[in-house]
């Protein structure tokens, strides 16, 4: 009977292993010190050998000469493992034994000492499907079970594993195997089964394995039950409903044009051929995710799974476009796919995404606008070309060109409404009590100061000696001792001054019944000075105050 590649060519011992090393060397020194320790998880991604690594751990520990890291395979232990029914070695799907009921009769088995071999080893697959009761029934004896008990549970979840499970066992994750290790591995199976593949047809199916070994070998004997003993690329891709990379490529061609039309007609050809439009949209993501990452590292890096000759036409590919571009594309083909696996009309989805990756390659970074708007060159790309901006947009004066390199200050945008000249305004003349009011009365209406604006109108204002002498009521002291008023003096005068503040000039005359009896007090005058008082009186005109109350007193 037939027997699939995936198992046929399974690991029996760490040196067949490929990959996951770091899980290797831990594994041998442990037996090679006598440490083995009673609990292990394997976690990690399907097909990368964690129930493979699990049942070599068993060989190696109930070998006749063991426990050693190279178990003969010939004794009667070693064959049992390797054909699955050893009556020492018990494999346990969790997935369908996730109950109370199986772990309590788990735990009962335990109790009894192994038939034949050395250890009792229990290996549980898909330990995360496991109830908390069940793992609760599990738990003293999984941390202190007999010496010669070992668990091994193997999950693709391990967030799912309860922490006090995961406290006592020791944890190995298994990482995805490399793209060139799957591709060898491939290819030595291909030759001691007689078949002859090409580079790319093995590129092709490690990309569908994604990491996994498994799922590689899964490909593989579906293509060689297709395609016979001779495996082509464009036949692997063809059956595995993959898209080659000058497939893809019409999509970036059409973004170099900005041919929306072309977009319309790729969308029409898929629909016509009968391909998966959600499919499609992964693939393309994932072209433009090896774009952008062979436009970062070059050709030859070992983050993009692909052949040589394949990454060398990504890289010349990718010469076409920034690293700004290829990000904003990446992004917009994920937007797109997740709106694709919830769409009633796929096509229409596709054709409006499609068309957005043309718009969005028209963008203008802001760089070159404000150099075009402002007269200046544009300034150089900083990573290859793909940033386009409109022709007509290019074009500048000389004489914008001429007054921004004649002054540095030049580039600075005149506020609306000013003149030509960008000198600061010459400050009132001396002792010009007039002058130094009325600007500063301007200046505060302007800026939307009231308060400042009327405490400055009942003011007088005198400059001697470098100062500015405020003389006002003494409703207004408050405000005119304010940092407004600092910032305006500040900005008509083009220079920080000394302020003074003192009382004096004449008051204003108040509503006959408005003001306290005692007018005079200190309490009284600074409640009436008070900013939002005076607001209060100016918009309810006939309010009267009739006392004022310190609530300190």
């Amino acid at each position: 009977m037939y027997q699939v590649l995936a198992r046929k060519y399974r690991p029996q011992t760490f040196a067949e292993l490929i990959g996951q090393e770091h899980v290797r060397a831990t594994l041998e020194n442990a037996i090679a010190q006598s440490r083995i320790a009673h609990g292990y998880i394997f976690s990690g991604q399907r097909g990368t050998g964690k129930t493979t690594v699990a049942r070599i751990l068993a060989r190696c520990l109930n070998c006749e000469q063991g426990p050693t890291t190279t178990p003969c395979g010939t004794c009667a232990s070693c064959r049992e493992i390797e054909a699955g029914n050893s009556v020492d070695v018990i494999e346990i799907d969790a997935a369908s034994n996730r109950g109370i009921n199986e772990m309590r009769e788990l735990r009962e088995s335990i109790k009894y000492r192994p038939a034949r071999d050395r250890y009792k080893i229990f290996i549980i697959d898909e330990a995360h499907q496991i109830t908390n009761e069940a793992f609760n029934a599990l738990l003293k004896t999984l941390e202190e079970p007999p010496e010669w008990v070992v668990f091994v549970l193997c999950t693709t979840e391990a967030h799912k594993i309860p922490t006090t499970i995961a406290s006592r066992c020791q944890q190995f994750a298994f990482r995805s195997v490399e793209f060139d290790l799957v591709i060898e591995r491939m290819r030595w199976i291909c030759e001691r089964e007689g078949i002859e593949a090409e580079p790319e047809a093995l590129a092709v199916l490690a990309q569908a394995g994604e990491g996994s070994v498994r799922d590689s070998l899964s490909a593989l004997d579906q293509a060689i039950a297709c395609c016979g003993k001779k495996l082509t690329g464009a036949e692997v891709r063809e059956l595995l409903g993959m898209f080659s990379l000058e497939s893809l490529h019409q999509v970036t061609e059409a973004l170099q044009r900005g041919d929306s039309k072309r977009m319309l007609e790729i969308v029409q050809e898929l629909e016509r051929n009968g391909r998966n439009l959600q499919h499609f949209c992964r693939e393309l993501a994932r072209y433009f995710r090896n774009l952008l990452v062979v436009k970062v590292a070059g050709p030859g890096t070992r983050l993009v799974p692909a052949a040589q000759e394949e990454q060398k036409r990504l890289a010349e590919i990718a010469s076409g476009f920034s690293e700004e571009d290829l990000t904003r594309y990446l992004q917009l083909t994920l937007d797109l796919f997740r709106d694709l696996q919830f769409a009633l009309q796929p096509r229409l989805h596709l054709e409006i995404g499609l068309l957005r990756l043309v718009h969005a390659g028209r963008l203008v970074s802001i760089e070159e606008a404000l150099a075009a708007v402002g007269g200046g060159a544009a300034p150089a790309a900083s990573s290859g070309g793909g940033t386009r901006a409109p022709a007509g947009r290019r074009s500048t004066g000389s004489a914008g060109r001429r007054s921004a390199a004649a002054s540095p200050v030049a580039e600075t945008p005149a506020p609306p409404g000013a003149g030509e000249s960008r000198e600061p305004a010459p400050a009132p003349a001396a002792n010009g009590s007039g002058e130094w009011k009325k600007r500063l009365h301007g200046a505060a209406v302007a800026q939307g100061l009231t308060f400042v604006a009327d405490a400055v109108e009942h003011a007088e204002v005198v400059e001697a000696g470098g100062e500015l002498r405020f003389r006002a009521p003494k409703e207004f002291l408050f405000t005119l001792g304010s940092s407004d008023v600092k910032k305006l003096v500040h900005s008509v005068a083009g220079r920080p001054m000394k302020i003074k503040v003192e009382a004096g000039g004449g008051e204003i005359p108040a509503p006959e019944a408005e003001a306290p009896a005692a007018s005079d007090d200190e309490t009284a005058a600074r409640a009436l000075s008070h900013p939002e008082v005076q607001e209060f009186q100016r918009l309810f005109p006939g309010s009267r105050v009739r006392a004022v109350r310190n609530l300190k007193q």
